[in-house]
């Protein structure tokens, strides 16, 4: 093998393009507005430009040498039924924070097509108001709607309460919409209407009570409970009769997948159940990657991720500057699913580090809009769930002469500020913009994304940024290209006072996603190879392999259960086994400081 040596980045000066101008937006429609980053933006061209990056009306993206996945695994597909009262949307709501699922109610569906006024809530809005029950045809046409769209197949669905009749079963059955599991929640005629009739609303709140269960918290509110109408004795047993009517039959079209689940214990056993239940399914559904052997786990056992030479998992013409479309979509899709299979299993303090060519400061392509995109498709997906999201950049740090900021950050707020964030009120309500500190963490906010917090000469972020996750307490902040090294001070104090305790803070986030390109020292290009790891999987290293003329692709090496070292880099590319003594003389020994 040629002697080399293996560096990251060049050093050279870089520079930035901010000139905004924004695209026109697609129309919106209803039948995605629960998908709040239907239309992405992407910047591409110089001057800085918005253009159309992702949009559900379009057609996925396809491209020969790309899989967006390094671990594949299929959806899970949930359907749920159960009586008034059998705590169905209680476990809808602990599937979806445990799975991650695309929550879908054709009450909500219908609700949102009817206040958009689109055609098909037009029609049925009139139904509606002669008292009639809205056609399958119609419920079903959104149900399926919604099933198409990108979140759904990607992260999987849990379809609540639907389908209701036979007729809507056969619907579904003829699309070819079928779920892996049928769960019905079983409890008995008297538990429910227990449950039903102690119910009482707050007509001042709003909050539901039951008498018995959940009993008011003061005197004054119970003094001030209605019953609702559905909630007496005679309309209960006769909503309970019509129910069974219909599970009976929808129960028939699903005698393979159907399971039964005693709903009368506590909402705690009743949701071990289920979860025992999906995540064996989910464990059943990992999938071989189609192109080799590989076998790829999609829970935390056994996270080991070997590949084999025919698969391009990653993109190939990483050199060429802009990056085209799909190049940016693999990663910003790769980044997202990393991040939210973290946060689903229960990890508050994460970060993102992507050193592509256009997200490495360091390098003279870099493109200060690539990262404002990437946070911008995080952000989306995420309030797309419903949570409410913080993107935050650091402010001015220092006082008087040493006041500043690094050159990286320099009028990214107003970037973010000023970009294209949809046309259907994202910003300002799902997504807020703010600084980094204890200040900005209010009570509404679910989780907080962080642009490239850093330290600069003379400067500190790490007290600021302590301060605002010690406010934060259990929710999620995700830090996208942190650089928190220590920086020297004008009197050396930063590097001496305190260094141990900002070095223990900044490695106390985990790391979900992982990317780093690995260039022959001197020359930097062509690529010699690259490191992955896409949370909760192995750290991958991979070989750039020139092919026929024109043509390459990325072999795996070897994988690592924890970042790989300098010398383990360098065992691998010299194909020593990595139990071998390592050496440290010759020009390998020169590989230093690319992590």
């Amino acid at each position: 093998m040629t002697a080399t040596m293996i560096n990251t980045a060049p050093s050279c000066s870089f520079h930035r393009t901010t000139t905004l101008t924004t695209s026109h937006s697609l129309p919106f429609t209803p039948l995605h507005h629960s998908c709040l980053h239907h239309c992405h933006f992407s910047f591409c061209t110089q001057p800085l430009r918005l253009t159309n990056l992702r949009c559900h009306t379009l057609s996925p993206l396809t491209t020969k040498t790309l899989k967006v996945n390094c671990s594949i695994s299929d959806p899970l597909k949930v359907m749920i039924s159960g009586a008034p009262a059998s705590g169905k949307g209680t476990q809808c709501e602990l599937i979806v924070q445990r799975f991650g699922l695309v929550h879908i109610s054709t009450g909500d569906l219908l609700r949102a097509e009817v206040a958009a006024g689109t055609e098909i809530g037009n029609k049925a809005k009139e139904f509606m108001n002669a008292g009639q029950l809205v056609p399958d045809e119609i419920v079903t046409a959104m149900v399926a709607a919604r099933l198409s769209l990108e979140d759904a197949k990607q992260k999987g669905w849990l379809l609540d309460g639907y389908p209701r009749s036979l007729g809507q079963a056969q619907s579904l059955e003829k699309m070819q919409i079928r779920p892996d599991v049928y769960i019905v929640l079983d409890v008995r005629d008297e538990i429910l209407i227990d449950r039903c009739v102690g119910r009482r609303l707050d007509p001042v709140t709003g909050k539901i009570y039951h008498l018995t269960f959940f009993p008011p918290e003061t005197e004054e509110i119970k003094a001030r409970l209605v019953t609702r109408p559905d909630d007496t004795e005679e309309k209960v047993k006769s909503r309970l009769n019509i129910y069974k009517q219909n599970a009976e039959a929808v129960s028939s079209s699903y005698s393979n997948t159907i399971h039964k689940i005693d709903g009368s214990n506590s909402k705690e056993a009743v949701f071990n159940e289920i979860e025992s239940l999906l995540s064996q399914l989910q464990h059943n559904k990992v999938k071989l990657v189609k192109s080799g052997e590989k076998s790829i786990p999609d829970s935390k056992k056994g996270r080991t991720s070997l590949s084999q030479d025919k698969w391009r998992g990653i993109p190939t013409r990483l050199n060429n500057i802009p990056h085209s479309r799909e190049i940016r979509k693999y990663f910003y899709d790769d980044v997202l699913q990393a991040t939210e299979r973290a946060i689903n299993d229960g990890k508050t303090r994460l970060k993102v580090d992507i050193n592509i060519p256009e997200l490495n400061p360091e390098m003279d392509v870099y493109r200060i809009g690539t990262l404002m995109e990437l946070v911008r498709a995080l952000a989306l997906s995420f309030a797309d769930d419903g949570k409410r999201v913080k993107v935050c950049v650091q402010g001015s740090m220092g006082d008087g002469a040493l006041a500043g900021m690094p050159l990286q950050l320099a009028g990214t707020r107003k970037i973010l500020e000023f970009m294209d964030w949809g046309d259907y009120g994202a910003k300002g309500t799902f997504i807020n913009i703010g600084s980094i500190g204890a200040a900005e963490v209010e009570e509404q906010d679910d989780m907080f994304i962080l642009v490239a917090p850093q330290n600069a000469v003379g400067n500190c972020i790490i007290d600021d940024l302590r301060a605002m996750t010690n406010a934060a307490e259990h929710r999620p902040v995700i830090l996208v290209n942190a650089r928190l090294k220590d920086l020297p001070g004008s009197s050396g104090i930063m590097q001496t006072m305190g260094r141990d305790q900002r070095l223990k803070y900044a490695a106390s986030f985990e790391s979900c996603y992982f990317f780093r390109l690995l260039y022959y020292a001197g020359t930097q290009y062509p690529i010699m190879g690259a490191i992955r790891m896409t949370y909760p999987n192995q750290y991958e290293l991979y070989k750039r392999v020139d092919e026929s003329p024109g043509k390459e692709k990325y072999a795996i090496l070897s994988t690592f259960t924890q970042r790989p070292s300098t010398d383990e880099i360098n065992d691998a590319f010299q194909g020593k086994p990595s139990n071998e003594s390592r050496k440290t003389s010759g020009i390998w020994g020169f590989l230093s400081g690319i992590l």
